[in-house]
């Protein structure tokens, strides 16, 4: 009986993997195209984000452990900063990045182990993705000024109020958390404000234009900033590369040999700017993590946390994959069946597209087009609302990657707050606009 008390649940884990495998559906069409689906959108997923999103992410992850002082972050961010300023500076800093549910976690990962308070690492959590000014425009080019509108306020709200939320339902350990952090000596200061400064913004415009979407129309601001994106990409990294050598004691040999390679790539490939990209960045690696000091150290960080978050990532993308297919192609899920399900403006409606906007992968400006089509097939505004509030801000990679930095409790109470507040505006949104 002893035995059976120690080993029940093992004999329950390979009882059901067995039968999960003994009924495995192989040779269904939807089965099978699920499965291809799965690899279809992870092959995509490595192809347009890892490279371009999460590496550059898991480099200023990294040097946000290494060279931004934790005394810094409680200053600006910390559980007991002055609200005001703790809550503008997530907000705007999301806002400035504008970057995917995933390829904001290693900087959310990165400000939350150097001391940010729960509240500001939410609001920022939510607000990289949410508050996206070219989607937001997109949003009301598109679906319309008022979604637009509703879009733009709801995401500025909801990082807020989704972060004090955060603060107050933890708030003991948040203080535990702060009464820890006085008593930490204030570390030396090796380079000024402004170097510093100048140094992370360098690295950020590097994601921001390297990954500038194209945009619907072809004139414009957006579009010419779109043209230019390579160009401006190029120059930030000259940038970067001048303050390595000048402030981090990068050997100048090294700038100069990543910097001839990435010409004469771009030179003989000027069609594939991924590829020149590709070796800036292994340039980069290889020199930082062969250079003894902070600059290993940098590298050291940023490796860490992409052996933390990656397969994470990677495995949620096969599932939602799977689950969800890609943008036009269906998965184990019929789309069908989410298009009636977020038909009209119902509380279900609301909540349902709260729901599956909240574990489905959205790529940058894709789900401007996915909305576009639901609402061709019925959607409500109501709902449309609610799967944008719900939708850029959470996925299900997004969320295995999350309980691993914040717990399993926290977690779901970050996505249950997202996907309530959702529902809620949605229905107040169908209401007065339905």
């Amino acid at each position: 009986m002893n035995y059976w008390k120690r080993e029940w649940k093992s004999f329950l884990t390979i009882t059901v993997v067995f039968l999960i495998c003994y009924y495995l559906p192989v040779g269904t069409p939807r089965f099978d195209n699920a499965v291809l689906e799965a690899f279809h959108l992870v092959k995509w997923y490595a192809q347009e984000h890892v490279l371009l999103c999460l590496i550059p992410a898991f480099f200023i992850a990294g040097a946000i452990g290494v060279f931004i002082s934790q005394a810094s972050v409680m200053k600006y961010l910390g559980a007991k900063a002055n609200k005001v300023l703790a809550y503008g500076v997530a907000a705007v800093s999301g806002t400035i990045l504008a970057v995917c549910s995933c390829t904001i976690l290693p900087l959310f990962s990165g400000i939350y182990k150097m001391g940010a308070g729960l509240g500001p690492a939410c609001a920022f959590l939510y607000s990289g993705p949410a508050i996206n000014v070219l989607a937001i425009v997109l949003t009301a080019r598109i679906l319309g000024p008022e979604l637009g509108i509703a879009r733009a306020v709801g995401a500025v709200v909801f990082s807020i109020v989704i972060g004090l939320l955060m603060h107050m339902i933890f708030r003991k350990e948040e203080e535990a958390k702060a009464a820890a952090q006085m008593m930490m000596p204030e570390p030396e200061v090796k380079r000024s404000l402004l170097q510093n400064s100048l140094y992370f913004a360098s690295m950020v415009l590097i994601l921001v234009f390297a990954n500038f979407g194209k945009p619907d129309a072809a004139e414009g601001i957006w579009a010419s900033i779109h043209g230019a994106k390579w160009l401006l990409t190029s120059l930030f990294s000259i940038a970067l590369a001048v303050m390595l050598v000048l402030w981090f004691e990068l050997k100048a040999w090294k700038a100069i040999v990543t910097g001839i390679a990435v010409a004469t790539v771009s030179y003989l490939h000027p069609q594939e700017p991924l590829i020149a990209f590709t070796i800036g960045t292994m340039g980069l690696a290889l020199f930082t993590s062969t250079q003894e000091g902070e600059l290993s150290e940098w590298f050291s960080t940023s490796y860490d946390f992409a052996k933390q978050i990656l397969p994470l990532l990677l495995f949620g993308v096969v599932i939602a994959g799977a689950l969800l297919g890609r943008v036009g192609n269906e998965g184990l899920i019929p789309s069908e069946w989410v298009a009636q399900a977020v038909g009209g403006n119902s509380l279900f409606a609301n909540f349902f597209a709260s729901f599956a906007g909240a574990f489905m992968y959205f790529a940058t400006l894709t789900e401007v087009p996915i909305l576009e089509g639901l609402i061709g097939s019925g959607m409500g505004k109501g709902p449309a609302l609610a799967l944008l509030l719900a939708g850029p801000a959470l996925s299900l990679p997004n969320m295995l990657v999350i309980r691993s930095v914040l717990g399993t409790t926290k977690t779901v109470v970050f996505v249950t707050l997202v996907i309530v507040m959702a529902t809620i505006s949605g229905v107040i949104f169908g209401t007065i606009y339905g």
